[in-house]
């Protein structure tokens, strides 16, 4: 009797073992999981200790934030990864939802206005910058260009195949995906989302377009599955480029000297390109009158040297 309970006692270690091994979190490689006492698995964000929903995507923000972490508290990932802008690294700040908040500071306390995907949209400022509500990304364009092959794809299958890449992998709904366009090499895919659209159950289109920006730059925020593979009625479709480009409910709010600086700058350029055409027309105009000057005293010497024979 007692080999017997032995025998059963290892079966639930072993399977106790397995479950706890099995705790993770699939759309996001930047959690902390673990069962709790009823055996459910709970995982938090690295650095935050924010709880995921692990059965959709991470907002953007808060995945940002993860990889902002340093290296001691995410040291079995491996290098950290860091979120560059033009004036330096920051730290961007999330609301409890896990969308971006309003204003964003850097370390310098330099502070800007960023819409819902996290991108800047109005001048610089100190800490006294006011940004009201967070404005929403309605629109994303994401343009890519797949390498050199010895036939082009079809229009509507490359449509299909990332119509059903965003809806499987990224929880999209097809209602979201707009537009997908093919010129050999160069792909769009157009994604709308107005906040009327969006329900509490629908992915944010930032979020997806992050998620696929990473899973093509081979630096995949999935657990599982990281490998992107994109198949075309068999034939691989293999990425090399990918830019995205954001419009929001509202206009940008860039200040008129920012503006007129720049003006000032294109001005500048415009005005020396058009000197220097000047002065090499004047130069061209100046050698052909000397050429034909000589070509005009020569002939005349021609008409000349008879004469005084």
């Amino acid at each position: 009797m007692e080999p017997l309970l032995g025998v059963l006692l290892g079966l639930i270690l072993a399977a106790a073992s397995s479950t706890q091994n099995n705790c993770t979190c699939a759309t996001n490689k930047w959690t902390v999981c673990a069962q709790d006492g009823s055996g459910n698995c709970t995982c938090t964000l690295v650095g935050s200790n924010h709880r995921v929903d692990c059965s959709m995507l991470t907002s953007k923000c808060l995945l940002m934030k993860a990889e902002m972490t340093p290296l001691k508290e995410k040291r079995f990932w491996g290098q950290p990864r860091v979120l560059l802008d033009v004036d330096g690294v920051y730290n961007p700040d999330c609301e409890d939802s896990g969308v971006f908040k309003a204003r964003q500071c850097n370390q310098n306390d330099t502070c800007w206005c960023v819409n819902t995907a996290g991108v800047r949209r109005t001048e610089k400022g100190d800490k006294s910058l006011s940004c009201g509500e967070v404005v929403r990304t309605s629109w994303i364009c994401i343009e890519m260009k797949h390498k050199k092959r010895s036939h082009v794809f079809n229009v509507t299958n490359i449509g299909n195949a990332l119509r059903h890449l965003f809806e499987r992998r990224y929880k999209l709904h097809p209602k979201f995906i707009a537009a997908v366009k093919y010129n050999s090499p160069l792909i769009q895919i157009h994604l709308n989302q107005q906040g009327s659209e969006k329900s509490r159950c629908d992915v944010d289109i930032a979020d997806v377009a992050y998620y696929f920006e990473k899973d093509i730059k081979d630096d995949s925020v999935f657990h599982s599955n990281r490998t992107l593979t994109v198949s075309v009625n068999g034939d691989a479709l293999d990425i090399e480029k990918i830019r995205l480009y954001y419009v929001d409910e509202k206009p940008p709010e860039f200040s008129m000297k920012q503006l007129a600086a720049g003006v000032s700058a294109v001005v500048t350029v415009v005005t020396m390109t058009a000197g220097f055409g000047i002065a090499v027309l004047v130069i061209l105009r100046w050698l052909r009158t000397r050429k034909y000057a000589k070509i005009e005293m020569k002939e005349m010497g021609e008409i000349r040297a008879p004469s005084l024979q």
